[in-house]
């Protein structure tokens, strides 16, 4: 007899010759659901040995609810994503909202012939970000925003959203690259840099010295440039974004991407919530003249009371800046789009962010993290607070001279 448990383990099998094995009826086949431990006066310890994932399994549908047809019916995915998809949204025109023209013009190909030359990367083509046009191909070049990726364009992690490529032992970080870095920023002569960056867990430092020496490379060739770093949580190590946040840049950027519920499946499982507010935390904390600011995308299947949580968590930690945008799918191998958010919805989230206390917010269906939209107001910024310290300086100037002319008298 061919004895099968029907929770897909064979607990007894009974050698017998071919010739008998036809002769069993359907009936010789018994499924049971019999899985007590031959001596069932000890408790079992398998529950302590057996990793949480096989008991998730043992819980689930059994092989009889397989061959009843009850296993898609009783049984519901743990995957909130997945509950909010459906199979038309694979074939959903992308609304009117979204669809932007082909890149063009003469600063479009100077810049991605200049980046080619110095043999590096932008987030905007490998992110295949809509908006690379309007940023490339502006005829004002201080006006222009490239997001210049750096430590090469290979990540260790493995975000679902994310067309970036992934490996577990990328190629060693250009030595030269933030040299070739300043000098493209001094060629293009922009007032506004943004740079980014693979996450680099293959890294002892995670890459924060790479990046520190970048920025104060583009501050020796390029002063008057400012520069935002969009950097990644190195690992939860906080003395890392000591070292990026007193390089000299102007703006700590660092994305949340989602809501808390969902960040552990839209995200690298490495990429917590908590930690990513730790680290624009610890900025603000170590230098507090740095303007911080971070990102969320909709269109996961996020509800409003989360997203309205992550603004408040964001405000807490003094987060100055956020921006909204859609998420698209870059290609079928990523996860799908639950939601195309109206450009309503993005002008609501604009309006309740402002509320908060936020220093500014660009919301639309096409922001992303370093959309110049939102640049040129941080540009005014930084600008205003500097001519308020000159202005403090000179104040404390005529203070003095004013106290040593008295003393002389």
């Amino acid at each position: 007899m061919l004895r099968i448990s029907t929770n897909c383990s064979i607990k007894r099998v009974v050698s017998t010759p071919p010739s008998q094995l036809r002769q069993l009826s359907s009936s010789s086949i018994l499924f049971t659901n019999d899985t007590k431990p031959k001596n069932s006066s000890a408790p079992s310890t398998d529950s302590k040995r057996i990793p949480k994932v096989r008991l998730d399994m043992r819980n689930g549908p059994s092989f009889e609810d397989f061959l009843m047809g009850r296993a898609n019916k009783d049984y519901v995915t743990l995957d909130p994503l997945a509950r909010a998809r459906t199979d038309k949204e694979e074939y959903k025109k992308l609304p009117r909202w979204l669809k932007v023209p082909i890149p063009k013009g003469s600063s479009f190909h100077k810049m991605k012939g200049d980046l080619r030359d110095l043999k590096l990367s932008t987030v905007c083509e490998e992110a295949k970000c809509p908006n690379i046009g309007e940023c490339w191909g502006g005829s004002d070049k201080s006006k222009a925003t490239a997001t210049i990726m750096l430590l090469g364009d290979t990540c260790t992690r493995g975000c679902r959203f994310c067309s970036v490529k992934t490996n577990r032992t990328p190629a060693k970080p250009d030595p030269m690259e933030p040299e070739n870095t300043a000098e493209a920023i001094k060629r293009w002569g922009l007032g506004y840099v943004v740079l980014t960056t693979v996450d680099r867990d293959d890294l002892p430092d995670g890459g924060s010295h790479h990046l520190a020496e970048t920025v104060m490379k583009i501050k020796q060739k390029a002063p008057n440039t400012l520069v935002e770093t969009l950097g990644g949580d190195f690992r939860g190590d906080l003395s890392q974004v000591d070292v990026l946040a007193k390089s000299g840049l102007d703006v700590y950027a660092h994305n949340l991407e989602t809501v808390e519920a969902l960040t552990p499946h839209v995200r690298d499982r490495r990429a917590t919530y908590a930690q990513s507010l730790n680290v624009l935390k610890r900025a603000k904390e170590t230098v507090p003249t740095l303007i911080t600011k971070s990102s969320i995308m909709l269109g996961f299947g996020e509800t409003d009371d989360q997203v309205l949580q992550t603004l408040k968590d964001l405000r807490t930690i003094g987060c100055d800046i956020v921006t909204f945008g859609q998420y698209m799918r870059p290609t079928r191998r990523h996860m799908k789009v639950v939601e195309y958010v109206k450009p309503d919805k993005f002008n609501y989230w604009r309006d309740k962010a402002l509320e908060l206390g936020f220093l500014h917010c660009v919301s639309g269906p096409l922001v992303r993290s370093s959309y110049k939209a939102g640049e040129a107001f941080i540009e005014n910024i930084l600008k205003k607070r500097k001519l308020v310290a000159n202005s403090s300086i000179l104040n404390s100037v005529k203070d003095m001279n004013m106290e040593t002319n008295i003393s002389f008298k």
